[in-house]
Formats: structure tokens, C-alpha cells, sequence
């Protein structure tokens, strides 16, 4: 079985890439920062290195040699919860996308800067491992769909749904206040910390999400399309709202 890690004052952060210009210098930014870094050069020895020591978050690749990073996003999702930054090169926003639906959680598009990465790395740990506000610590309730922001745990009619750390967050800041229209830009600044952003990043999310908790996600009555404003969370009524 393999070791979870326990992170102190950073965490253990995998860092997933073939030049290795890049990854010393990843490498040692994240160290300064106070994380435990560790390197794979390739698909399968990151997985294999995931699997002997489950890490606090990967830094991901896209473009490796042999298994690419797209597959190892989605091997490391079906283990078990992991936030992955993606690393992209710029101008392939298909490839970006795909990599949200598969389970990233952001991205960065190469050349980046260092500094903004570890920022990245920071603010998708720190919403993570943040305590629930007193106002949020009860389980919120719509229909069959229960979150406990305590727990960071999410169930539909008992069965507990499989959501990444910003899909869990998106549900969380929904059901805390149904019946309000929130624009993308809104919903990047209050889920992900950014004041901005590439919007297509929300709405990739938001369809993930649609996936996971509507019966009909085509047609989706749960989390509504505002045209020309966002989104809107339309609960349904509890069994004691009904009773």
C-alpha cells in the first residue's frame, strides 16, 4: 500500500517533466518556498513514484515522452484525490480544456514565470487545507446533494461523489447561496483566489460538475446558465422541505 504523505510546512510536491532545465528550476523555486520536491522525468516513473508516496499536489506536463501527461492525469485521478497543476505550452488551449476535463485543477502555460507557479501551487493548497468558516461548518443540503465543507466530503442520495478540489469548492460556494446568479469572473475570484484568469477554465469546471450531480446534464436543472451573466444554483427542495 502506499505511504499518504503528510505535509509540513509546505507539503511533497511531484514535479512531472522531461527537460530538466525546467525542473531544476521548478525544483528549486518550490523548495525555497518551503516544499519537499520530488522529480520524475516521465509518465509511468511518475506514477510509479505516486504510487510508493501519495504527494500533496503534482506539477504535470502535458507533453512526455511515452505516456503523456493527459493519461497520467487521469491514472492519478482514478487512484485517488490529487490536485494537479498542468504545465502547457502557450497557444494550445484544446489541450488546456482537455486537461481540466480530465481532472486538473489549473494550469500554467509555459514560458511561465517561477514565482507565478509557486503562487499557483500556494493557492491550490491553501484552499484545500483551509478550515471551514463557522457560518459553513453545518452539511449544506439540496435535494439528495449533501457537502460538508468540515469533512470535504460530497454525496448524492448517500453515494459520495468523486470531485476534484475546485469541483468540490465550485458545489460548495453553489449550495452556500442558491438562487444567486454569479458571473464567471465572480466565481474566479471567490473559487479559485484569482482576480483574473482564463474564463474557459469556470466553464469547464462547471461542466464537469453538471456531469457529476445533474440527472440530465445536457439539460441541466441544478446549476443553471444566466445568458449574459453566469450561473445560478437552483436547489431542489430537501425531503424535509417536502415532508
Amino acid at each position: 500500500m502506499s505511504e499518504r504523505s503528510t505535509p509540513g510546512n509546505g507539503g511533497r510536491i511531484l514535479v512531472v517533466d522531461d527537460d530538466p532545465t525546467v525542473a531544476e528550476v521548478v525544483t528549486g523555486y518550490l523548495e525555497r518556498a518551503g516544499f519537499s520536491v520530488e522529480h520524475a522525468a516521465d509518465g509511468l516513473d511518475a506514477l510509479r513514484r505516486a504510487g510508493e508516496r501519495w504527494p500533496a499536489l503534482v506539477v504535470l506536463d502535458l507533453m512526455l515522452p511515452g505516456l503523456d501527461g493527459l493519461e497520467v492525469c487521469r491514472r492519478l485521478r482514478a487512484a485517488g484525490p490529487v490536485p494537479v497543476i498542468m504545465l502547457t505550452a502557450r497557444g494550445d488551449e484544446e489541450e488546456r480544456i482537455t486537461g481540466l476535463e480530465v481532472g486538473a485543477d489549473d494550469y500554467v502555460t509555459k514560458p511561465f514565470s517561477p514565482r507565478e507557479l509557486v503562487l499557483r501551487v500556494e493557492s491550490v493548497l491553501r484552499r484545500g487545507r483551509a478550515a471551514a468558516p463557522a457560518a459553513a461548518r453545518s452539511v449544506l443540503r439540496a435535494g439528495d446533494l449533501a457537502v460538508d465543507p468540515a469533512t470535504r466530503r460530497a454525496s448524492r442520495a448517500g453515494v459520495e461523489l468523486a470531485l476534484t478540489l475546485r469541483e468540490f469548492d465550485l458545489l460548495a460556494y453553489f449550495m452556500a447561496r442558491p438562487g444567486t446568479a454569479h458571473s464567471r469572473d465572480d466565481l474566479m475570484r471567490r473559487v479559485w483566489g484569482w482576480d483574473f484568469g482564463d474564463l474557459s477554465t469556470v466553464t469547464v469546471h462547471v461542466r464537469r460538475l453538471r456531469a457529476k450531480i445533474e440527472d440530465d446534464p445536457a439539460r441541466p436543472s441544478l446549476i443553471q446558465t444566466v445568458w449574459g451573466v453566469g450561473y445560478r444554483f437552483e436547489p431542489e427542495p430537501t425531503e424535509e422541505t417536502t415532508a
